[in-house]
């Protein structure tokens, strides 16, 4: 298996219960002090769902006809998902790094036009076995990554906190998978590693049987396997076969209930896709 010492490694955090933050940022902050340049893209779902309902606002979900699952994105609903995501939990991940001696920089895909992309028009779903068409949705998917201003942060020392929303190229603020943003990432700068946390221990054979855990992908077979992804893992999985193709050495699915998790992924301890 390759090392990733020499190059960028870009960690994605996903926003689920169970994940432990603080591991992240200290196993991230140990190897940002030893020299590697890291990119850090996180979410914060099971927050703003919670924020949501506390504000007699509650989250909608839409199922589309591939099988995925999106949040429904009113304007409301953004401006709770802006709160939390680009307010709440960027900023506590940023003061974790500020309180082990890191300058974090935390910004959002709408600042600088970090992530940019289409604004959707109109969004199928399924329900009740027939296809619709929500029309009015503030969601996209990310086209186009500014490295520009990722490379002089990284150039100077700081490390890039990053979260959706992104940015319509018309200027709108659009909610955004951040998966698939992380993956981006990672592609437009041809990273070492692209390392998914999350609170499962990797792709497995029998959800939720985490016994059942698949240690390795081969690239060219990733669509193979999509079969076993439950869930928005579904886009994991689709990110990462994006991202290999893309000219990104390696993607693992790990653990971020763990001591340690980005060692222990970089390691091998989990889903390796190379």
């Amino acid at each position: 298996m390759r090392g990733v010492e020499d190059g960028l490694i870009v960690v994605k955090v996903g926003g689920a219960e169970g994940i432990d933050y603080e591991a992240v940022v200290e196993d991230a902050a140990t190897l940002w002090k030893k020299g590697q340049k890291l990119i850090l893209v996180h979410g914060a779902s099971a927050e703003t769902n919670r924020v949501a309902e506390a504000l007699g606002h509650p989250p909608r979900f839409l199922t589309h006809p591939g099988g995925m699952t999106s949040r429904l994105t009113d304007k409301k609903t953004l401006e709770i998902f802006n709160m939390v995501y680009a307010g709440k939990m960027n900023k506590y991940l940023v003061e974790l790094f500020q309180k082990r001696g890191v300058n974090a920089v935390g910004m959002s895909g709408l600042d600088g036009r970090i992530f940019e992309g289409k604004r959707k028009k109109a969004i199928k779903y399924v329900e009740n076995g027939k296809v619709k068409i929500h029309r009015g949705d503030y969601s996209g998917s990310v086209e186009r990554v500014n490295k520009e201003l990722l490379s002089l942060l990284l150039e100077h020392g700081y490390l890039p906190v990053l979260t959706p929303p992104a940015v319509s190229f018309e200027g709108e603020a659009i909610n955004t998978d951040g998966d698939v943003a992380a993956a981006r990432v990672a592609e437009a700068f041809q990273a070492a590693a692209l390392v998914y946390l999350s609170n499962v221990p990797g792709l497995l054979e029998r959800y939720p049987d985490e016994t059942s855990l698949i240690p390795k992908i081969p690239a060219a077979e990733v669509e193979a396997f999509m079969r076993f992804a439950e869930g928005r893992m579904k886009k994991k999985v689709l990110g990462a076969a994006e991202a290999v193709r893309a000219g990104v050495r390696r993607v693992v699915f790990a653990d971020a209930r763990v001591p340690s998790p980005i060692t222990r992924a970089i390691a091998g301890r989990g889903t390796v896709i190379e």
